[in-house]
C-alpha cells in the first residue's frame, strides 16, 4: 500500500480492515459482476487489477467477507472512492456508516484535498461524510465507455 498502513478496527463483532490479504477476490468479483449496476459483467482479470492498483477495505464478520471499498489514489491529495458494497445478507446494520467512518477517519487520508466518487443511489449515505454535487461540474470532463464488459451478441 505504498507505505501506508491502516489499523484494523473491530466493531459490533465485525472487522474493518485494509489488509488485502484478507480480501476474498473472487466473492467481490461474483458481487461486483453479478449484483452491481456498476459493474454488471466485469471480468475476473479487471477486478483483480484493479484491487492490486489501489487502497482497499473489507468488512468481515466471523471470518467471511462481507462488504467492500476501492479508493483510487496518489496517496497524497486525490482518491476516487468507488466499488462500495455490502453483502445484502448484512445491510440494515449500519455496516456502510462504519466503512465509510472507518476510511475517512484514517490517519494517511487526513491531508488529502479531493475525493469523489459517482453513485446513483447512495447520495444519502455520503453526504453524512462531506460528499456533495460538484461545485464546478462544467470543469469535469469524462470519457465514458458503457457496456465494457458486454459480451457481444
Amino acid at each position: 500500500m505504498n507505505g501506508i498502513t491502516f489499523p484494523e478496527l473491530v466493531a459490533d463483532g465485525f472487522l474493518f480492515s485494509a489488509d488485502k490479504q484478507r480480501l476474498n477476490v473472487p466473492y467481490i468479483h461474483q458481487f461486483l459482476s453479478q449484483q452491481s449496476y456498476w459493474a454488471a459483467n466485469i471480468p475476473l482479470e479487471i477486478v483483480q487489477r484493479s484491487i492490486d492498483n489501489a487502497l482497499c477495505f473489507g468488512i468481515y464478520h466471523a471470518g467471511r467477507q462481507v462488504g467492500f471499498a476501492r479508493l483510487v489514489t496518489d496517496h497524497a491529495t486525490f482518491g476516487y472512492l468507488g466499488d462500495v458494497f455490502v453483502d445484502e445478507a448484512y445491510r440494515g446494520r449500519g455496516l456502510s456508516k462504519q466503512l465509510m467512518k472507518y476510511i475517512f477517519e484514517a490517519e494517511p487520508l487526513q491531508g488529502f484535498r479531493r475525493i469523489v466518487l459517482v453513485t446513483s443511489d447512495a447520495q444519502g449515505l455520503y453526504s453524512q461524510y462531506g460528499f456533495r454535487p460538484l461545485d464546478h461540474p462544467e470543469r469535469y470532463m469524462e470519457v465514458r465507455r458503457t457496456n465494457v464488459y458486454q459480451k457481444p451478441d
